[in-house]
Formats: C-alpha cells, structure tokens, sequence
C-alpha cells in the first residue's frame, strides 16, 4: 500500500506545502511573501499573519498538483522548529487540525533535519540519493554547519559558527551597499561581474571545525566606512568588485572548514544544504572541490534549497516508516540544534 505524505513548512517566511508518495515528489508548492522587503528583514508578525492567508490556498494547491485528495493521505508532516514561533504556530495547528479531521497521525520534522535530507527528495523513482555517511554543509540565513549524516536520524554536528552564519555575512553586508533584503542573492548575480582579488577582507582563525563570519563582517564595513570618506560614490562604482570579492571570501572560509572535515572523516560523499546553497559561487566551488578530491557531490535543485515542504515531508516519510509519529501536545520550538 502506498504510503502519501503531506509536507508543511511555515518556520519563516515562506508558506510551503508539498505532497510525497512512496518517497517520490508528486507536488511542492511556495507562496513567499514580498511585504518584508521594504523593512530589510523579515517582520515576525507580518509573516505569522501572511501564513494564515496562505496555508489553505497553498495546500489545495499542492493536492490538487498533486492529482490526489486530501482522503488518499497516509499522514501530515511538519516544521515543528526551529523557526519563529509565530510563523511556526501557523503550521503546526493546521496539521494537527486536518490531522484529526482525516484521522491520520502527525510527524514533526526539525527543520534543520530537512535540509540535510532535501537530497532524499526523488523526481523520479531512478534518481540517486546520498549513501550513508555523508557529510553536509548546511549554510543558511542562521545556521553554519558541518554534518556527518550516519542515517536520516542520526546526524553529529561537527562545526558549525560560533556567531553570525553564511547566509547573515551575506545579507548584512549587502544591507550595507544598500541593496535590497534579500542581499543574499544581489551579491551573487553582481559577483559574476566582478574582480574577486580585487579587495581583500579578514578570515577568521579560528581552531578545529567551527565557523566564525562576525570578523569578516567587520572588515567589511571598515572598508567601505574608510573608502567612502575619500570618496562617496566608493560603493556605487565598485558594487560588482566588491560583491565578488566578499563572496570569494565566504567561499574560502566554508571551503577551508570542510577540506579539514572531509579529511578527518574520511566520508567519500559531500552535500550541501540550506538558503546560502543556491548560490551559483558556493555551488561551483563545492563541485568544483568534490572533483578534485575524487569525492561525490550531491548539490540540490534550486527548488529545494530555500525553504520548501518538499523537504519536511521526506523526512516525515522517513519518520513514518518507523512509526515515530507526534503527539497532540507537542509545542513549536524556537531554538534547537540538530
């Protein structure tokens, strides 16, 4: 019989909502939200609210995508954290309410454990998926990490950022230039513009696997701070060169991590995850990377590095076939690790 999941993600801003059958995507609906830009960053009340416009229309959506009805599910996966609390609460009662409405059982997915297992996301029934163990860099808006993957449910955090993550080295210091919120993806298309030896920035030194981008951040903005006195349209004239050069630097720092875990594990497979993976640098550097050290590398679709509900529901998948289901109780979460 086959086993069809419903997938919801609702941990920020994006409402997200996506249908599985027997491990092979049928549906992955995103509804984001653009009425954060205009306050360079997301509002938590804002999104909580749009959450509740959009989780209905988004999920039909994805059934009726889909090809099924909402009586052909076996269960109800969703985002139970971390994220914000009101974005998550959205989520979280509109599965346990269509739960006990189709009497079917619930699971709760960590959402950092959808990211690192988006690359078990399958098309089509012959699509390769990682062998364990695996190695994951997971780089998003607020996490920097490093992930031996043993199982779906068994994940060793190995490093990960002692202060501000990939993904916020990214966005502040696009807010800086003054480009628009999201800076993640500006800084990309400008970089491939632009000379990347051009400025240099701080790098961390920072012992054994952790991360660390609050320095790089700093220099940053002294750079620009001292360049713009001498000259105020510093920053308009070198946008290219100095996105190029920061997203070099970033590349370096997560680069130089992941060599000295690669070869402390000696894991044979790298992926990478989450928000900061869609961007064509990191993406090139870690395929690049891969080919020289004759290691396989598993880089997700653009679809599924943002947050999606494609990737909660096969983690939900997984958690289903071991019958870990939810309790009724349980509450969204804030903060946690993996």
């Amino acid at each position: 019989m086959s086993i069809t999941i419903l997938g919801i993600e609702s941990s920020c801003d994006d409402t997200s909502a996506a249908i599985i059958r027997d491990g092979v995507l049928l549906s992955n609906v995103i509804a984001s939200q653009s009425v954060h830009e205009e306050y360079g960053g997301v509002v938590p009340e804002l999104a909580s609210r749009a959450h509740q416009q959009n989780i209905v229309p988004v999920v039909d959506t994805a059934i009726k995508r889909a090809g099924i009805t909402k009586q052909d599910l076996t269960a109800i996966a969703f985002t139970r954290g971390p994220g914000l609390l009101g974005s998550l609460l959205v989520g979280t009662s509109f599965a346990k309410g269509l739960s006990v409405g189709l009497r079917i059982p619930i699971v709760d997915v960590n959402h950092l454990h959808g990211h690192v297992l988006s690359h078990f996301v399958r098309e089509k029934e012959d699509d390769t998926v990682p062998e364990y163990p695996f190695l994951c860099l997971l780089i998003s808006g607020g996490n920097s990490q490093l992930v031996l993957v043993k199982n779906y449910n068994d994940m060793q955090i190995i490093g990960q950022t002692i202060d501000d993550a990939a993904g916020e080295a990214f966005d502040k210091c696009a807010k800086v230039m003054g480009l628009p919120y999201p800076g993640g993806p500006h800084i990309d298309r400008l970089a491939a513009q632009g000379d990347a030896k051009r400025f240099k920035f701080s790098k961390p030194h920072i012992q054994g696997l952790d991360y660390s981008f609050s320095g790089l951040k700093t220099s940053f903005l002294y750079t620009l701070r001292d360049a713009v006195k001498e000259n105020p349209n510093f920053v308009e004239e070198n946008m290219a060169d100095l996105a190029a050069s920061l997203q070099a630097t970033i590349i370096e720092i997560l680069l130089d991590k992941l060599d000295k875990a690669v070869k402390q594990t000696g894991v044979k497979t790298v992926a990478i995850g989450g928000g900061v993976s869609a961007n064509s640098g990191v993406r090139q550097a870690v395929a690049d990377y891969c080919e020289r050290h004759h290691l396989t590398a598993f880089i997700p679709k653009r679809a599924f590095t943002t947050d999606n509900a494609a990737m909660v529901a096969i983690a939900g998948y997984y958690k289903y076939l071991d019958k870990d289901f939810c309790p009724y109780d349980a509450a969204p979460f804030a903060r946690v690790s993996l």
